[in-house]
């Protein structure tokens, strides 16, 4: 772990405050997590990537923190194995926050997850109570909060009763290490196996976190979106654009620092002719609109009432503010074009 000596020398002495004018009526709009009282910005701030200790510069972080929060994004997306090496962002996070927000914690909302490997034997990962527990402990102490706003479970485990699972959660909630509690990656029928258990415990159950963009319309064919309303969660969306997709990142090639050339999780075989072709087609609809192909890949995310918030990565101050100029309202016209466009094969 890093001294906080070594931490104020790589982030620098250089003073900032938020903007006095971050909730101006022409900012950031706001929207109720589900059937709750509590309301989530229509864009939040994922920390996956660029926010590890593996040469991502700790004042480009901080700044990329500002920049969000001047600007009306309120909502801070963070996971225990988020890094590079797992615990990174917390930790780093955590830093900013002491140093240059500890005066604005209630107005934000500080998420993590835990549910992947952080650490070895059986008690590293998963969805025990054991873990749990332990794992948002660790999270508490990277991050240095008393709580979580929000603590979701990050995938679902097949190896462990959903019902401990919830309970487990549930706990955590009692004990005042989290006001909230959501759940990453889970289908439609294991959120109806959760459903009555969190009901029953009175646990205020709010979000499913889950991807969807449009290239992947997966949680309106298995349901998701139709549970979502008639339940009363909401939904919080990742990748909406696709892990970079639907930018303009590759319109050109494959640029040497991109997630492509260096991440497993997009391969330059997604770059089909055909989706090239889709690409195309959907920035003249962004043009049409004023926006960029992001603008109007997030907008589409947004114009379902089921959806609270959708989550971006950034690796810049820049791409935070290309990425904020929404407008979920569409014509039929242009829906049906989108739709055409993306059911070619």
């Amino acid at each position: 772990m890093m001294d906080e000596s070594k931490f104020k020398r790589l982030l620098g002495n250089r003073e900032r405050v938020p903007d006095p004018m971050r909730y101006r009526k022409d900012a950031m709009q706001y929207r109720h997590a589900g059937k709750s009282g509590l309301k989530l910005p229509e864009i939040s701030l994922g920390l996956w990537h660029n926010f590890g200790a593996m040469g991502d510069s700790l004042e480009n972080m901080r700044d990329m923190i500002f920049t969000a929060f001047d600007n009306g994004i309120t909502n801070f997306d963070i996971a225990n194995n988020y890094g590079p090496p797992n615990g990174a962002a917390e930790e780093n996070f955590g830093r900013i926050l002491k140093s240059s927000f500890s005066a604005y914690r209630d107005e934000m909302l500080i998420c993590t997850k835990a549910g992947f490997g952080m650490w070895k034997g059986p008690y590293g990962d998963g969805g025990s109570k054991k873990y749990l527990t332990a794992a948002l402990d660790q999270s508490l102490k990277r991050l240095g909060v008393d709580y979580v706003d929000i603590f979701y479970h990050h995938r679902p485990d097949p190896n462990t009763p959903i019902e401990e699972t919830c309970y487990a959660l549930h706990r955590l909630v009692e004990a005042g290490k989290a006001l909230y509690i959501g759940v990453s990656n889970y289908n439609t029928e294991q959120l109806k196996r959760a459903l009555p258990v969190f009901r029953e415990l009175k646990t205020p159950f709010l979000l499913n976190q889950v991807c969807y963009n449009l290239l992947d319309r997966t949680i309106e064919e298995n349901g998701m979106m139709q549970l979502a309303e008639n339940s009363g969660f909401g939904i919080i969306v990742y990748s909406p654009l696709a892990q970079g997709l639907l930018t303009d990142k590759y319109r050109y090639g494959i640029p040497a620092d991109s997630r492509m050339q260096k991440s497993f999780t997009l391969k330059q075989e997604r770059l089909t002719p055909t989706l090239m072709k889709q690409l195309d087609e959907l920035r003249d609809i962004a043009e049409a609109r004023a926006q960029t192909l992001a603008e109007l890949a997030l907008s589409w995310v947004l114009r379902s009432k089921t959806v609270s918030s959708v989550i971006i990565g950034a690796s810049s101050s820049e791409q935070i503010l290309d990425n904020i100029r929404v407008n979920p309202s569409f014509s039929e016209d242009e829906l049906a074009a989108i739709e055409r466009i993306c059911g070619q094969n």
